[in-house]
C-alpha cells in the first residue's frame, strides 16, 4: 500500500489535443519549438474543430515535491533553535568526539545485529512505504529496520561515512494503519531532508539511554543537555511537517500523535482525532495563563519531543495555512502536468521535450495568442 491515492481530474479540449498534435508534427519535420507553435497555431485544422472539453479521470498516488526544499517547510522554532545551537562553543566537536568511530560502529551493529532490514524481499510492504515517501519528499530512501519492543517508537541514525537508517518498532507498527505508519517515515525522512546529521543522532543516543556511559552524563548534563534537547523539539515540529506532506491529511498525522498519546490496538476504532483536537486548544488555553506557562514549561523543559497536543495542534494549524496549500497545490499542479503529458502521448505521440511543464506554456501561449 502506497501513499494516500486520489482521483486526479484534468481539463482539456479537442482544439487543445489538435494543436498539440499539430506541433509535435512540426517538430518531427524539423521545425525549432517557436515555428512549430506558429505553424500549428496557424492551421485550419487548430480552429476547425468544435472546441470541446472533456476529463481524464485517473487515480494517482498522492502528489510528490519535485524540487523540494527543507526550508520550504522548516519550522520556525527549528531555525531559531540551529541557529542558537550553532552558537555554543564547540558543540560540533563534542558531538564528533562522543560519536567516534567506536560509538558509530556499536551503533550500527546493535541495530544490524537485533533488527529485521526491511527489503523488496523482506516486509516488501513496508519497504514500499517507505520508497514511496521518499518519492514524494524528493529524497533518497534510507535503510529500514524493524526492531522487537513493546514501546511504540521509531528514530533515524545518521552514522557518517554510512548510508542513513531508520529503526521502527514492532509495536508500532501493530498500533498504526499503513498512512499513519507511512507519516512516521515520513517524519524520520524530514530529519534527513533537513540534514539534522550529528545533532540528531546526539540527540537520539541521549534518548536511548547512552548517557549512562561514565563520563558522559557530567559532561552534557546542563546547558548543552536542554538546549540539545530544545532543538530536537523543534525540529520534531518540522518533522511533522513532513509527515503531513506525505500524508496529504491533517488527520492521519493527529491520529499518530493520538494514538502515542493513548492508544493501543484494541481501542484504536474508538479514538475521535477531533475530540483530541478540541483536547489540544483546551491544553492550549489553560496554559495560557502565567502560572500554566510556568507549568507547561517545566513538563518540556527535560522532553526530547513536545507533548502530543501541543503537536497536533501545530500540525493542524499549518495544515490550513497558505504555506502548506501553497505546497500541496504546487505539488498537484507537476502530478497533473504530468499526468496530462503522459495521455497526450498516448493519443496523439505529443513529445515537445523532456520537461513535462512545457505543455502548459505551449497551451497558455496557445489560447493568449489567439
Amino acid at each position: 500500500m502506497g501513499a494516500v491515492s486520489s482521483l486526479s481530474k484534468v481539463l482539456c479540449s479537442t482544439r487543445e489535443v489538435a494543436f498539440l498534435n499539430l506541433m509535435a508534427a512540426a517538430r518531427g519535420a524539423g521545425m525549432d519549438r517557436d515555428a512549430a507553435k506558429a505553424a500549428a497555431k496557424a492551421s485550419p485544422v487548430s480552429s476547425g474543430f468544435k472546441n470541446q472539453r472533456f476529463s481524464l479521470f485517473v487515480c494517482r498516488a498522492a502528489a510528490a515535491f519535485t524540487n523540494l526544499d527543507a526550508d520550504d517547510f522548516r519550522h520556525p522554532l527549528d531555525r531559531q533553535n540551529t541557529l542558537l545551537l550553532r552558537a555554543i562553543p564547540g558543540l560540533n566537536d563534542i558531538g564528533k568526539a562522543l560519536l567516534g568511530t567506536v560509538s558509530e560502529q556499536i551503533m550500527l551493529l546493535e541495530n544490524i545485529g537485533t533488527s529485521v532490514l526491511v527489503s523488496e524481499n523482506q516486509l516488501p510492504e513496508l519497504h514500499h512505504l517507505m520508497v514511496e515517501a521518499a518519492r514524494i519528499l524528493n529524497i533518497e530512501a534510507p535503510d529500514l529496520y524493524i526492531r522487537q519492543s513493546p514501546v511504540p517508537n521509531a528514530y533515524t541514525l545518521a552514522v557518517s561515512g554510512k548510508k542513513p537508517f531508520v529503526v521502527i518498532h514492532t509495536s508500532l507498527v501493530e498500533l498504526l494503519s499503513r498512512k499513519e505508519l507511512q507519516a512516521v517515515l515520513a517524519h524520520e525522512l524530514g530529519h534527513l531532508k533537513c540534514d539534522h546529521g550529528v545533532w540528531l543522532t546526539f540527540a537520539n543516543i541521549l534518548t536511548l539511554g547512552a548517557y549512562t556511559l561514565p563520563g558522559v552524563g557530567g559532561l552534557i548534563a546542563d546547558r548543552l543537555e536542554e538546549q540539545l534537547f530544545r532543538w530536537l523539539r523543534a525540529a520534531e515540529l518540522t518533522c511533522d511537517r513532513a509527515a503531513l506532506l506525505v500524508a496529504q491529511d491533517p488527520k492521519v498525522v493527529v491520529s499518530v500523535l493520538m494514538k502515542l498519546a493513548g492508544g493501543c490496538p484494541s481501542l484504536s476504532d474508538q479514538l475521535n482525532v477531533d475530540a483530541f483536537l478540541e483536547q489540544a486548544r483546551s491544553y492550549e488555553k489553560a496554559s495560557s495563563s502565567p502560572v500554566g506557562w510556568y507549568i507547561r514549561n517545566a513538563q518540556t523543559r527535560q522532553l526530547s519531543h513536545p507533548l502530543p497536543v501541543l503537536r497536533a495542534r501545530e500540525i493542524d494549524e499549518w495544515s490550513r495555512s497558505q504555506e502548506y496549500r501553497s505546497l500541496l497545490q504546487r505539488a498537484i499542479q507537476i502530478g497533473a502536468e504530468e499526468l496530462l503529458l503522459w495521455h497526450l502521448k498516448k493519443a496523439c505521440g505529443y513529445q515537445p521535450g523532456k520537461n513535462a511543464a512545457c505543455v502548459w506554456l505551449d497551451l497558455e501561449w496557445f489560447h493568449r495568442s489567439g
